[in-house]
């Protein structure tokens, strides 16, 4: 038995400190556990600052992917509208060429045709002074002779003869003009015309025969001067006539001849040509459907010899809707009613031995991952149990296990819990004790 000392030489003795080991482990384990929530904070503030950055990140990346798309629909918008003004520009050039083409070929059809005209004024006016020329002419020689032939110092009055003869002539001619002139009948005048000059020619004629004083030269040249004036004049009056009556002329007639063999030719030809395109596309036809039919024959013989059973229900139904052939939709409803498939060619055996086999590729598809070839390590079950009196094992701890919360650690993924727990089922019988 031991007994405390409580004095020395009469003066109290003072309290020695004495090794509290339970109160410097519960003063290790405060620090210990304000250190873990200290690590625990500063990991939650990291986690929180590595989470705002990667969403920071993830966010710049989908605006970058946004602003990319955007920039690429922009290039493509651009591009198009690109296109679209070049096509709007080629079609308006073209149209502006087109109708510049136009307005040229107008122009020149109406320069051509103002030429025409004019050339046909100048042309029918010469015409028309030059045949009143050739009847001036004409009056000229033959009133001189009719003057000598009709003169009588006893019947002076007889001068006037051949004003008569040749203005006969002369004033049937102008009443031809009025006729062409108001689209009256011209042939009267015409006749009378002809009678007056054949008149005044026959006088010329006989009085250069009997009449010395005038001579056969003479009464030639007034009778072909009394005839060629207003045959001349006639033969104007004529031509004005016919263009006034849209009367064609003989050059007209000829090409207008032309034009419609021309037009002929083309119909006979166009024709010719529809009768030979009808004709191929009547063969062309023919051996497509004699190629179908052939096709049509080959694929009933071979389901009829392939399919017997589909083939009974098939004809039943093509009877029944009134087909000729035993078209694909037939055949897919007799296929479904015969088999109950939908898809043409999978019978049941063929859909069960598929399945079956896609059901074998999935199960070893998800077997887990054994040995030193397996990812998830660390999910594995804990060893064996240590003796009772066996050291810790763990360093710098003080022998106290850091204070663990929720949430400390992420989840796991769904295939790690599965790959853990396959492979704590596969490894369990190896961690019991004895």
């Amino acid at each position: 038995m031991t007994t405390a000392i409580t004095k020395v030489n009469g003066q109290p003795v003072a309290d020695e400190p004495r090794f509290d080991p339970v109160a410097l482990a519960e003063a290790e384990a405060i620090r210990t556990r304000a250190a873990a929530e200290a690590d625990a904070r500063r990991i939650e503030a990291e986690g929180k600052a590595d989470a705002e950055k990667i969403k920071a990140a993830e966010e710049a990346e989908r605006q970058r992917l946004a602003n990319e798309r955007n920039r690429l629909k922009l290039e493509k918008d651009q591009a198009s509208h690109a296109t679209f003004i070049a096509e709007h520009k080629r079609r308006k050039d073209a149209a502006e060429a087109a109708a510049a083409k136009a307005r040229k070929t107008e122009d020149e059809a109406e320069a051509k045709e103002a030429a025409r005209a004019a050339e046909q004024r100048r042309s029918e006016n010469i015409w028309k002074w030059g045949a009143r020329g050739i009847y001036g002419v004409g009056l000229v020689i033959a009133a001189p002779i009719q003057f000598l032939a009709f003169w009588d110092k006893e019947r002076p009055f007889l001068v006037a003869a051949p004003a008569l003869l040749e203005g006969l002539a002369l004033a049937l001619a102008f009443g031809a003009a009025w006729a062409v002139a108001h689209r009256r009948d011209v042939m009267p005048y015409r006749v009378g015309i002809m009678i007056a000059a054949l008149i005044a020619a026959g006088i010329n004629l006989w009085h250069g025969i009997t009449d010395n004083s005038i001579g056969p030269n003479a009464g030639s040249i007034g009778a072909l001067a009394s005839l060629g004036g207003p045959i001349v004049l006639m033969a104007y009056e004529h031509g004005i006539a016919q263009k006034a009556d849209g009367i064609p002329s003989w050059r007209e007639k000829r090409d207008a001849e032309r034009k419609k063999k021309a037009e002929a030719e083309a119909r006979e030809k166009a024709k010719a040509e529809k009768a030979a395109a009808e004709t191929n596309a009547a063969a062309q036809k023919a051996k497509q459907q004699m190629q179908a039919e052939e096709e049509q024959k080959r694929k009933d013989a071979d389901r009829r010899e392939h399919h017997p059973d589909v083939w009974e229900v098939a004809e039943a139904l093509r009877s029944a809707r009134g087909s000729q052939y035993v078209t694909e939709q037939i055949w897919a409803d007799a296929w479904y009613r015969v088999t109950g498939s939908k898809v043409v060619g999978v019978r049941p055996e063929m859909e069960a031995e598929s399945r079956a086999a896609q059901a074998r590729m999935k199960a070893i598809a998800e077997l887990p991952v054994l040995g030193d070839l397996s990812q998830v390590g660390s999910q594995k079950a804990p060893g064996a149990k240590k003796a009772p009196g066996a050291p810790d094992g763990r360093r710098f701890n003080g022998g106290t296990p850091p204070l663990r919360r929720a949430g400390d650690a992420l989840p796991y993924c769904d295939a790690a819990k599965k790959q853990a727990a396959l492979e704590q089922a596969d490894t369990q019988p190896a961690n019991k004790t004895i």
